[in-house]
């Protein structure tokens, strides 16, 4: 689908202000979405939705479908009843500038269980909306219920440890644990029943304001999975054992000597294609309806994939796997109609992927950290950028913000950009380049909210190959200014992303 010209912040919802120590789908949220608007944004672009598992990494959820019970925003349950003022009374000492995961998962549990209590004896109208909503996700929600409540009666161990009879779903095991765990399974339904009201309600605000949200799907899914559990056929595993038999990465490249090792199993593409990829088609139609923008991560691995063999440790050892991209979006195409997909086609890009990317008109991304460090082919630099069919950022999650990659580099490195950019605007650097994504051809242009601010590399998102410290940075609500909001919609303006009509992407 072509995208109209519109600019917009990424942030995801972790990252919003809130008194209970992550951010979450309240009043922050809204008030964001009002930033946007008044700033002459269209978008806001987020990672992906999912329950986090260990690393707390959207990247690695429990489920391809569910949502995060973290972003559940205690408020909105006080508004419904479900918890009293006293509930909300004496908050753990929760840091304000990033989220304590360990921290915010007990307080965060033990709330929603006190909801839940209450949601099953309090009569109202939405118990009819609970049970509509069980049986309109029952193709996802009955599986990945049952597996969080699984999961906690194995103390957090994943599926593959677990007893070989409820390991392999034997119809006795499953009666037999399905009955023992019918309240916890039902727990976790209302769970997603109150994300999914949450979520739907802001996004609607959102589009009214006229404002899109552009979600991420992850090519992979963690092994740690109610998906993999439950469909173990689809992907490539040990049949001894339950591990995957080959896993998931990207080769050695100038950036690492080893590769990257991620550890998800790939997938059984001819069961997949024999299956009309239903389990993708079922992903895609129920991320749709939570977004209106899907960015696809680690496009290339649709055409092609590094598959790296159980037992090794690096990615050294993998080899390229083809994979049936051209039927992928061949069926998704027919079954669900021309999307709004973007291709997330950075990294070791052949012309075999870009002609799939192609062929299929989905926008590619650019990104500015990159423009800078070769000669004027750089396909990164918005002169070759020959057609509008791009989202262009300054960084990504995955990057450092534009101040701490800036300040990092050399003299000689710095002055290669400033030469670039000629006479600047005097505002910082981060402006430099937002002002140059905003005046390219690129239909899209994106930003970080850290660099909006001209923040440093103590708030990037995301490190990749660093364990511990990411996803938890969070801004503080002072910080949307009007003089910000009026210098983005002033800048927006100049380079015509400002709104057009309603109906536009």
């Amino acid at each position: 689908m072509p995208l109209s010209r519109a600019s917009g912040i990424l942030l995801h919802p972790t990252s919003l202000p809130s008194p209970f120590g992550i951010g979450d789908l309240g009043n922050e949220a809204y008030n964001f979405v009002n930033f946007l608007r008044d700033s002459g944004q269209q978008i806001w672009q987020i990672l992906p939705l999912g329950p986090t598992g260990f690393g707390n990494s959207p990247y690695l959820a429990y489920s391809a479908m569910a949502g995060n019970p973290l972003l559940i925003s205690p408020e909105k349950l006080l508004d419904q009843e479900l918890l009293s003022e006293e509930d909300l009374s004496n908050l753990p000492e929760f840091p304000n500038d990033r989220v304590d995961f360990d921290l915010v998962t007990e307080f965060k549990r033990s709330l929603l269980q006190k909801a839940y209590d209450n949601f099953k004896t309090k009569e109202s109208e939405e118990k009819q909306a609970f049970y509509d909503l069980c049986a309109s996700k029952a193709f996802w929600l009955d599986d990945y219920a049952f597996y969080m409540a699984l999961k906690e009666a194995h103390q957090g161990a994943s599926w593959h440890t677990w007893d070989q009879e409820i390991a392999r779903r034997q119809p006795a095991a499953l009666k037999e644990w399905q009955q023992r765990l019918a309240d916890e399974i039902q727990y976790h339904k209302f769970v997603q029943f109150e994300f999914f009201q949450q979520w739907d309600e802001l996004k609607n605000y959102a589009n009214e304001q006229g404002i899109k949200i552009f979600g991420d799907i992850p090519i992979y899914v963690a092994h740690d999975s109610a998906d993999v559990w439950a469909h173990p056929e689809i992907f490539c595993l040990d049949a001894e054992t339950g591990e995957a038999s080959l896993m998931a990465g990207v080769p050695p490249d100038y950036f690492s000597e080893t590769g990257q090792l991620w550890g998800n199993p790939v997938y059984q593409w001819d069961r997949l294609e024999q299956e009309d990829f239903l389990w993708w088609v079922q992903r895609i139609q129920s991320m749709l309806n939570k977004v209106d923008l899907i960015r696809i991560d680690h496009f290339r691995g649709l055409q092609a994939y590094w598959a790296v063999p159980q037992g090794e440790t690096t990615a050294i050892n993998g080899e390229w796997v083809e994979a049936p991209g051209e039927a992928f979006f061949e069926t998704i195409n027919e079954k669900l109609g021309s999307l709004p997909i973007i291709a997330e086609d950075l990294g070791l890009i052949t012309p075999d992927v870009e002609e799939l990317r192609d062929k299929f008109e989905l926008p590619g991304m650019k990104i500015l950290h990159f423009a800078f460090d070769s000669g004027h082919e750089n396909p990164y630099l918005p002169y070759n950028y020959v057609s509008p069919n791009w989202v262009v950022y300054t960084g990504t999650h995955d990057n450092n913000t534009t101040v701490g990659w800036f300040n990092n580099r050399s003299p000689e490195e710095q002055e290669r950009v400033t030469r670039f950019l000629g006479c600047t605007c005097g505002n910082g650097i981060h402006w430099d380049l937002i002002r140059l994504a905003m005046s390219s051809v690129a239909s899209m242009a994106i930003f970080p909210l850290q660099d909006i601010f001209g923040f440093g590399e103590e708030t990037m998102m995301n490190q990749p190959g660093v364990a511990e410290g990411n996803w938890s940075w969070r801004y503080q609500p002072e910080i949307l200014t009007p003089e910000v909001s009026d210098r983005l919609r002033e800048v927006t303006q100049i380079y015509g992303r400002e709104p057009q009509n309603e109906d536009s992407y």
